[in-house]
């Protein structure tokens, strides 16, 4: 393949993936035009909103084995064109229910494209050096495409309806279906075995209760249904890892966490993930309640965020070839724990200064971090099972982000209703909306005398950057302990396409030109 081609293809597999992220984070900017619009239930709402993320999760260790079945390419132009269909039913849904099954549909295409795009990436680049540098440039677009989601949901709420937000997904998909035949190999393990439904069952059922409670939790907190679903999950996910173990062709090879260098970076993508979006679920609100800028401004102000994210991914691979792989990554989520540190200096005044130097430190080390990481979990994994590996990958990011929404949201908003006293003037069921969350206190505010309301509002921004500061210091404790851990157990380990392939993997793939 021409360099041409190759770095042709790169940027066709990295458009599906900015999309993919950029959809994990846009609809929330969508939310209030689309409740006006379609009314639909507060459990609707819940739905519209986590179905996504719950089938994205649980498909994507199906998903990667099926593309090392069947051709990481094939499943990559059929969830384009799953992903294409369902943007245009969501952005024209005239019911809350046909915008719940769009945003199923949308998970399932997402299922599918994310494991294939960072697969096929070994098959194009198969020079270890090039590789390393498409693979920043793909976590590049992941990492950025989370951050400019609340920019593209402004500009777009700005100037169109609160379709705009899905229907942008259609024409890049349109892209990708032309483009995927012309410029990607086929690739697929030539060697499969036979397929286990059991273990595909098992998965999907394990991974769904687990998500959905952790999803649940970040709502509404420790309820029955949380710790049934925790339990279903946890024990229907102990009963697939005891069959993988025992099958010949497992659905998901555990013998890759053999190699200390997979293990490590699975845990690195899912614990800064779970730092990461500890702050994103803080971060928009404190923008748009505490310090009163409007979607579009907020999105702008995160802006240093999503750039410094992308500039981190590109300048890894630089990097490495001065330093060492575990100085990078380390360095990396330390600069990223630093940066999470300097947040906690943020105030109700909102100093604009602090809050550019954290996001800059905050977005250059995660994408160091994570640029290098994916590299590692595909060059460790022998190639006819590059799916797989790139499916866990993605599946430790999936759990990261709804354990950091859940446990770190739940925390922060402990702190913050413990920390909103008594106003006077206010009833006592108004303060206990207000407590629940800082956009209640706000709609609790808009009912109040003026001067009740200002008093409650400068409470509850008070009470609001207390918790904030909580998690961002629990978040940059959690990314220095994996900035440790990355430069004490990768020490010793070859830099990834150059060790060797853990022991008792097949090697071999069927590549088509």
């Amino acid at each position: 393949m021409s360099p041409l081609r190759r770095w042709s293809a790169l940027a066709v597999l990295a458009l599906p993936v900015l999309l993919i992220s950029i959809d994990m984070t846009v609809l929330g900017f969508a939310v209030p035009a689309l409740t006006t619009d379609l009314g639909p239930t507060s459990t609707e709402l819940l739905w519209i909103v986590d179905i996504y993320s719950f089938l994205l999760a649980g498909l994507l260790v199906l998903m990667g084995n099926l593309g090392d079945r069947i051709g990481r390419r094939r499943l990559l132009v059929a969830g384009a064109a799953a992903f294409g269909c369902a943007s245009l039913v969501a952005a024209f849904s005239t019911t809350a229910g046909m915008l719940i099954a769009a945003r199923a549909l949308l998970g399932l295409g997402g299922a599918t494209l994310m494991p294939s795009t960072l697969a096929l990436l070994r098959s194009v680049f198969p020079d270890p050096h090039e590789r390393r540098l498409a693979i920043a440039v793909w976590a590049a677009a992941f990492s950025g495409g989370a951050a400019l989601g609340p920019i593209v949901g402004g500009v777009l709420l700005e100037h169109f309806w609160w379709g705009s937000v899905f229907l942008v997904n259609a024409p890049v998909m349109v892209l990708l279906l032309v483009g995927a035949p012309l410029l990607l190999p086929e690739s697929r393990n030539p060697r499969p075995g036979p397929f286990d439904a059991l273990s595909a069952v098992l998965s999907i059922a394990g991974v769904l209760p687990l998500v959905y409670a952790l999803k649940t939790a970040a709502h509404g907190g420790g309820s029955g249904p949380v710790f049934l679903g925790l339990a279903a999950g946890l024990a229907l996910l102990w009963t697939f890892v005891r069959r993988q173990r025992r099958l010949a062709e497992p659905l998901l090879d555990l013998r890759l966490f053999g190699s200390r260098a997979f293990s490590v970076a699975v845990t690195t993508n899912l614990l800064t993930v779970f730092a990461l979006l500890g702050l994103m679920f803080f971060l928009p609100q404190y923008l748009m309640l505490v310090l009163g800028m409007s979607p579009l401004v907020a999105g702008l102000w995160m802006l240093p965020l999503a750039g410094a994210t992308v500039a981190g991914s590109l300048a890894a691979p630089w990097l490495t070839r001065h330093l060492h792989l575990r100085w990078v990554i380390g360095g990396g989520t330390a600069l990223a724990a630093t940066g999470l540190a300097v947040g906690t200096m943020l105030g109700v005044d909102g100093d604009r200064v602090v809050l550019v130097v954290a996001s800059v430190l905050i977005g250059g080390g995660v994408g160091a971090a994570e640029a290098l990481t994916n590299d590692v979990i595909l060059a460790t994994a022998p190639p006819e099972r590059a799916g797989a590996a790139a499916s866990v990958s993605e599946t430790a990011y999936e759990f990261g982000g709804a354990m950091g929404t859940a446990v770190l949201g739940t925390v922060g908003l402990s702190v913050y209703a413990a920390h909103l006293g008594v106003v006077d003037g206010v009833p006592a069921q108004g303060a206990e909306a207000a407590r629940e969350t800082l956009g209640g206190a706000a709609e609790v505010a808009a009912g109040l005398p003026p001067h009740t309301a200002m008093s409650l509002l400068a409470e509850a921004g008070q009470a609001f950057v207390t918790g904030m500061h909580v998690v961002l210091l629990v978040a940059a404790l959690l990314a220095a302990y994996v900035a440790v851990q990355a430069v004490v157990l990768l020490r010793g380990s070859a830099v990834p396409g150059a060790g060797p392939v853990p022991a008792g993997l097949p090697a071999g793939e069927t590549v088509a030109r």
